[in-house]
């Protein structure tokens, strides 16, 4: 409805239905509107203490710091490590946190210990940073790996973890021993290179006594995409109880032995090739 020329003569009345619109969860907009006052400093007269419905509120960029303060406050920290952790003003935290209790008047010593713990998090987050930063770039300095590099690997990597012929116990096998999945892979990817097939190689699982042994040989066996029930018969290590052992919890699988049957020829070219490394390192260096 429009109003008369002295359309705002009846404030007290445009004020309880502004009010009462205002209750009701509306807009300014919307009483502006509704009302047809045109005039901002009425609509603040008319809207005078009565809060705005939440749905009108816009995000504060601030709240979630303010949050945060208060939470830290009722940790017990205090205004100067506040203002460390989240970056802002002595002022707002002061605003933020003036309803909750002071924190109790720690021991000096506890309060540098405490210092001391934030800048070591705050150290240790940026090495592990700069780690990740320093292991991404060296996998992008690798390229595309060629079948060089494969064959070169894996006569290194056969040396490192494969079973080795001795002059006193003459044993011309190729059996490898691992308990990384990447190892693993990168070893089986090596056979395949040498055009070993997949029908020449045997499984098994070398394992704890303590650990979930059903889970690890089905954990192997997705792995080199086999059935677990071509696994031959897991060797089970007996727990020492005077070991304190690392290597427990459900990521404990144990090791996935890998044997090439009828390898005494392979292996004898593994060991050629590594001779052949360890021949020429020597001119590397001069």
């Amino acid at each position: 409805m429009a109003h008369p020329s002295g359309k705002y003569a009846d404030f007290e009345g445009l004020r309880e239905r502004a009010v009462a619109l205002r209750r009701a969860g509306l807009s300014r907009r919307q009483i502006r509107d509704r009302l047809h006052v045109d005039n901002n400093d009425i609509l603040n007269r008319l809207l005078e203490g009565e809060p705005a419905p939440e749905w009108t509120k816009r995000p504060n960029a601030k709240d979630d710091l303010r949050a945060k303060a208060r939470e830290l406050r009722l940790q017990g920290w205090t205004y100067d490590q506040i203002q460390v952790e989240l970056g802002c003003s002595k002022s707002s935290i002061s605003l933020w946190v003036r309803d909750l209790p002071k924190p109790e008047r720690r021991d000096p010593t506890e309060q540098a210990k405490l210092a001391a713990r934030k800048r070591w998090e705050h150290e240790h987050a940026v090495r592990d940073e700069a780690r990740r930063e320093t292991k991404t770039t060296a996998a992008r300095e690798l390229g595309e790996m060629t079948d060089r590099d494969l064959f070169v690997a894996g006569v290194a990597l056969y040396w490192a973890e494969g079973t080795k012929d001795k002059t006193y116990d003459r044993r011309e096998n190729v059996i490898f021993v691992n308990s990384d999945p990447g190892v693993i892979q990168i070893y089986l990817a090596w056979l395949r290179l040498l055009g070993v097939e997949s029908e020449r190689l045997r499984y098994r699982v070398m394992i704890h006594e303590t650990a979930d042994v059903e889970a690890a040989k089905r954990y192997w066996a997705d792995l080199v995409g086999v059935d677990p029930a071509t696994f031959q018969k897991t060797t089970i290590k007996k727990h020492n109880p005077k070991t304190v052992r690392k290597n427990v919890g459900e990521n404990y699988r144990g090791c996935l032995v890998i044997r090439v049957s009828q390898g005494a020829e392979l292996y004898r070219r593994i060991e050629g090739w590594w001779t052949g490394l360890v021949t020429q390192a020597p001119s590397r260096l001069r």
